[in-house]
């Protein structure tokens, strides 16, 4: 009976051996492992940024137009930089650019960048990775068509962009582009705002890039203004495909490009 109560006892210690003996191997495993898998999710759930400007020693900055709703000004824009010998980037819709094959192709001949805006300026961030394809795509085959250019630089309608839109231009050996110095030139305050907005921005510095639209009503008028303030502050004024990194590179939490060096 004593030998029967004693192998009992044996059994019981046994198995509550095992037990805790498991618990502390998977609290060990856990403990080396879990890091490690939280790091993975981190770096899978990091949101990806597009250029908004770029670290740069020099005194450099880019100009951009949006084009997307009119070509009134078009023209007169292009006379402006042309007469400062001042090279800068138009973003194009697909429609923008079906309608005005003339002003891309002397865009192009003036030695601009050609930039994707999209075929129909939509909200890209509610779109699948099939759908922002086609999106651009649709733009840069329209362009290729018409100038023998190959497009590269994509900047999203709205600014609004996520993680598969940036995926997407990647994938597709684009760049997405923002901006850090808003003109305001769409809300239509007059000439003085546009350029004081853009010269006296508290963002303004070497590497940033400004937004503009071709088609907003005081934009032609303020440009000349624009220009020489930002000259008189001794920014050279480039195109963005003069401006940012297209070899390896990383981005800070605030969208600004560094070399990797």
């Amino acid at each position: 009976m004593d030998n029967e109560k004693t192998q009992e006892k044996l059994k019981f210690f046994l198995k509550t051996g095992i037990v805790v003996l498991s618990i502390l191997v998977l609290t060990v495993l856990g403990i080396r492992y879990l890091p490690a898998a939280i790091s993975v999710s981190n770096s899978a759930n990091t949101k990806k940024l597009p250029v908004y400007c770029v670290d740069e020693d020099e005194n450099k900055v880019a100009l951009s137009f949006d084009a997307a709703w009119g070509n009134e000004d078009t023209a007169e824009i292009l006379e402006i930089l042309a007469l400062h010998n001042v090279n800068v980037t138009f973003f194009m819709t697909g429609g923008w650019i079906e309608k005005y094959p003339e002003d891309v192709k002397a865009i192009a001949a003036a030695g601009h960048d050609l930039g994707n805006h999209s075929e129909n300026h939509k909200h890209m961030s509610q779109l699948s990775k099939e759908e922002c394809k086609e999106e651009i795509l649709k733009a840069h085959n329209k362009v290729k068509e018409l100038t023998g250019m190959e497009m590269n630089l994509f900047r999203p309608p709205y600014g609004d962009y996520n993680n598969t839109l940036i995926e997407t231009t990647n994938e597709l050996g684009y760049h997405c582009i923002q901006w850090d110095v808003d003109s305001l030139d769409w809300k239509d305050y007059g000439i003085e705002s546009i350029v004081n907005t853009v010269v006296n921005h508290k963002h303004l510095g070497n590497g940033s890039i400004i937004l503009c639209h071709n088609g907003a009503k005081f934009t032609k008028d303020a440009l000349e203004s624009m220009i020489a303030g930002l000259q008189d502050k001794g920014y050279k004024i480039v195109p963005i495909s003069q401006l940012i990194y297209t070899g390896d590179y990383y981005m800070d939490h605030e969208g600004r490009q560094f070399e990797k060096k």
